[in-house]
């Protein structure tokens, strides 16, 4: 039994490895078909064909000019070979010339000559042979031409070489040329050492090419996986940012921040259906018992006062909610088109003396310390919104009769400090910024009128100015009446 379990296993074995086999074959191919669908794959083999194009037109070009370079030089000097050896014959004649030939046939590396009659007939040179045809014209060789030497047998590798033949007075012809294995030679190796560079540039372009391409797609994969956690419901997901500041990190970080903003939306927005449901629920109870009563009571003053009771309690919905409406306005910054130049003195001006009556009414001094002319760019609108809201509210807290409540606008490094201060209990420093949150009141009684959205209006105003809003204490050192100091810090205008 023992054996036939190891055979079985042996034969799992057989046959599973060729699926094993597949299966990573299909991986490795899944990998590569998604690694040349990227785009950064995609542009690296664009600029490698550039690259190559490039090249191949280095390697011509340097080739073609190198030979130019050569063929140049080669006539140059059998030129000036010509006008020595004519030069010879002129001053001393035939003996003159054969003696210069001699000496210059037997120098190292020395040219090609030849000396023929006029019928062709070889007299006197270095060379055993010649292509047929070349002593026949005068001038330079239309192309290359083969030439034996001496002591080569026709097994022997024919050579090549450019020359130019003259014709003397006396009818001799004298041929003058240059062998063309040392050029041909330098040609190949300038072309076998471009080739070669080409070949390891090009070797290293693939490598880096085939690096990035992997790096580029194991970050997509990584961008992949976190956004389908992020669709999948998990907005506390970002997307990785490996820290080069490449445009893969900063499209990370610019969707991070869409999804952090995604994230606080939709905080706010579940915060605020809470808060809805939870503050709205006994107004609304309150209306409807108060329409019940008034349905069934059959005496017209109270079912009068019962109606009023239900008007007054309408209208304090309609501005809960036309204060949501403005704060979602001013959060989406559907007004923001609607900014001009201002003067704030002039609105905190007014404001002030507006609620002058009204905090004078309720048992407490209105007093002001304004800049004259200072400027801000905004909405009259709004800034005259958020500056009643905190006027209401220093007026509701305030603390004792008699107590001040203080307006005061100043310009401070550069910012603009408008802020209202009272002499109230205040809200301690770790409940401020639950404070700003819609529907939030820290009258847990809620035994003062409102609705919770003063602070953030004021919040959500400020955030369309690019400002902010601050909370701090009036009077430090009173701990048992510090006072609620609400400063709008707006950036000073642009002249």
């Amino acid at each position: 039994m023992l054996w036939q379990a190891v055979d079985g296993t042996k034969a799992l074995s057989i046959f599973a490895w060729p699926i094993f086999e597949r299966h990573e074959q299909d991986t490795l191919m899944n990998r590569l078909g998604l690694l040349l669908r990227s785009t950064a794959v995609r542009l690296s083999a664009l600029y490698i064909l550039l690259f190559a194009l490039c090249a191949g037109f280095l390697v011509i070009y340097v080739t073609a000019l190198s030979e130019r370079l050569l063929d140049q030089q080669t006539r140059d000097s059998l030129q000036q070979e010509v006008h020595e050896i004519q030069g010879a014959y002129d001053r001393g004649g035939v003996n003159s010339l054969l003696k210069l030939m001699e000496r210059r046939m037997r120098q190292p590396g020395a040219n090609l000559y030849v000396i023929a009659g006029p019928n062709g007939q070889f007299l006197a040179g270095n060379v055993s042979a010649v292509q047929p045809g070349i002593l026949d014209k005068e001038g330079w060789t239309d192309f290359p031409f083969t030439y034996s030497r001496y002591l080569e047998t026709r097994d022997d590798r024919p050579h090549q070489a450019l020359a130019n033949v003259f014709e003397l007075d006396n009818g001799l012809r004298i041929l003058v040329g240059r062998d063309l294995g040392e050029p041909t030679k330098f040609r190949i190796l300038v072309r076998k050492a471009l080739m070669v560079a080409l070949a390891i540039m090009g070797a290293g372009a693939l490598v880096i090419w085939f690096a990035i391409g992997r790096n580029a797609l194991k970050r997509i994969d990584r961008m992949s996986a976190a956004s389908k956690k992020i669709m999948a419901g998990d907005l506390a997901q970002r997307l990785p940012v490996s820290g080069s500041g490449d445009e893969f990190d900063r499209l990370s970080q610019s969707l991070n921040e869409m999804l952090e903003r995604i994230e606080k939306l939709n905080e706010g927005l579940k915060q605020v259906s809470d808060n809805i449901a939870h503050d709205l629920k006994t107004p609304l109870t309150r209306l409807r018992n108060k329409a019940s009563d008034a349905l069934s009571d059959d005496d017209q003053d109270r079912r009068k006062a019962a109606l009023e009771g239900i008007i007054g309690e309408s209208d304090q919905l309609i501005r809960t909610f036309n204060a949501l409406l403005m704060i979602s306005r001013v959060e989406a910054g559907s007004i923001a088109a609607e900014l001009s130049d201002l003067d704030l003195s002039a609105i905190a001006a007014d404001s002030a003396e507006l609620y002058e009556p009204v905090a004078e009414e309720a048992g407490y001094v209105l007093a002001s310390d304004i800049e004259p002319h200072i400027a801000v760019h905004g909405n009259r609108e709004l800034i005259g919104q958020a500056i009643f809201n905190l006027l209401d509210n220093a007026i509701k807290y305030a603390g004792d009769d008699g107590s001040e409540i203080k307006v005061g606008l100043k310009a401070v490094n550069g910012e603009l400090h408008l802020s209202i201060a009272d002499q109230g209990p205040g809200i301690p420093p770790e409940r401020r910024a639950d404070a700003i949150k819609r529907f939030v009141r820290l009258d847990e009684s809620r035994s003062k009128p409102g609705t919770g959205l003063g602070l953030s209006l004021v919040s959500a105003v400020m955030s369309l100015h690019g400002g902010r809003m601050a909370l701090s204490e009036t009077n430090a050192a009173n701990a048992e009446k510090p006072g609620l100091t609400v400063t709008m810090v707006f950036p000073r205008a642009r002249a």
